[in-house]
């Protein structure tokens, strides 16, 4: 086990660095989702996706 170690602690390292930026990347986009802010950040008038991804509030009657 201990020469498995040795033998492939780069890899180790690497996937280790990955995973930790991976986590960082969602834990922003699930922060972002919360506050409100869009995942484009971008005019909507321009977006293809203008009408689906802001739906007007539903207006009480």
């Amino acid at each position: 086990m201990l020469d498995w170690l040795q033998a492939n602690t780069g890899n180790i390292i690497i996937l280790l660095i990955l995973a930790v930026v991976v986590a960082l990347v969602i834990r922003s986009m699930i922060k972002d989702k919360k506050s409100g802010k869009g995942s484009c950040g971008c005019n909507c008038g321009s977006c293809a996706m203008a009408g689906s991804c802001h739906s007007e509030p539903k207006k009480k009657e």
